[in-house]
């Protein structure tokens, strides 16, 4: 068992490296190296699939439950309003400043840090897999998607998100639709065509008033965003096509499949999905790592915003230090006594499964 005080003093010093090697999604392969040789330089064998970095706890035992420990690596770029160089790790005032200090570095180093607390323990009543995974900016497939390909089924995941160390017990999906309504091409001068903007208007107008039957506890109701549309050639011609594309976030009590179902009953455009891989997700508030939780005093919440929650299968909670409200932003930071007090955290929430 390793010292808290060393743990959170290491911690510190990682998440500076993190910071300073750049990792845009699909481009982590120097942070993967990094974390692999802060892994291997304290004792623990890891493992390499892509850029995503695995590890399991010394004394792993097959016939116990596995819990998935995950958080990312990989960053945004930069945004454009920064003031400070995004990959120099400076400590102002008890911020540490820098791009992925908050998303999610400190969570990283974080989780990073429970593992190791319990990594020589011999009678855990569980076992631990840590994945440090690549390409959660950009939900792709070559990250944890991946990985979990590759370890130990799991039992439940806790997911390393800034959330000021609440449990995000549901989380909403994400599919993004290509939608086309198809008319008949006329001259605008005469009564001519069957004009693809006005079907399309009728579709619309469904997106903006239709209300799913069931809500979701956390999540309230599935939200249908119109964000982009096109059509017309010139201002004469009466368009025989009108193509748009709505935003759809689906909540715990709904698969993707089912919403994609119901709104192609409902609207005569096309509907395309991008993905339905992204699924909204959710845990029982009667969980034994959530009771765990709410024994820590924390606050259940539902999360509007995506993380690798949505392609595991599992059961999961999303939960760390630092606040969303701070991620992507110019001269993003964390504070440093919210590392400290993210490590204890961890550590006191699967104390309190033990």
């Amino acid at each position: 068992m390793t010292n808290i005080e060393q743990l959170i003093e290491e911690s510190t010093s990682l998440l500076k490296s993190l910071i300073e090697t750049q990792s845009f999604s699909r481009e982590e392969d120097q942070t993967a190296l990094l974390l692999s040789i802060f892994l291997q330089d304290h004792g623990i064998s890891t493992e390499r699939v892509g850029n995503n970095v695995i590890a399991y706890n010394c004394f792993s035992d097959p016939s116990k439950p596995y819990v998935l420990l995950n958080s990312h690596h990989d960053t945004v770029k930069p945004n454009p309003g920064y003031s400070k160089n995004p990959f120099e790790a400076v400590v102002e005032d008890g911020k540490l400043y820098g791009l992925g200090s908050n998303d999610a570095g400190g969570c990283l180093v974080s989780l990073i840090a429970a593992f190791r607390y319990f990594y020589e323990e011999q009678d855990l009543p569980f076992n631990l897999c840590l994945v440090a995974s690549s390409e959660e900016e950009v939900s792709g497939k070559g990250g944890l998607e991946e990985a979990y390909k590759h370890i130990q089924p799991c039992d439940f995941a806790i997911i390393g998100e800034p959330t000021l160390l609440n449990l995000a017990v549901a989380e909403k999906g994400l599919m993004v639709l290509d939608c086309e309504a198809i008319g008949i091409s006329g001259h605008a001068a005469r009564e001519e065509g069957e004009n693809a903007i006005y079907k399309a208007i009728s579709d619309i107008n469904w997106f903006q008033t239709f209300q799913f039957p069931k809500q979701s506890e956390f999540l309230g109701p599935v939200k249908m965003s119109v964000t982009m549309i096109e059509a017309g050639s010139q201002h004469n011609v009466v368009p025989a096509s009108c193509k748009y594309v709505v935003d759809v976030r689906t909540t715990d009590v709904y698969q993707n499949l089912e919403v994609l179902a119901i709104i192609r009953e409902h609207v005569r455009s096309s509907v395309e999905p991008r993905s339905t891989r992204l699924n909204p997700s959710s845990i029982s508030v009667e969980h034994p790592i959530v009771q765990s939780g709410i024994r820590l005093g924390k606050e259940l919440y539902g999360s509007p915003t995506m993380s690798d929650q949505a392609i595991l299968s599992i059961p999961s909670i999303k939960t760390g230090p630092g606040d969303s409200a701070r991620s992507h932003t110019a001269d993003e930071f964390i504070y440093l006594d919210e590392i400290d007090a993210g490590i204890r955290y961890y550590i006191d929430l699967l104390k309190g499964i033990i």
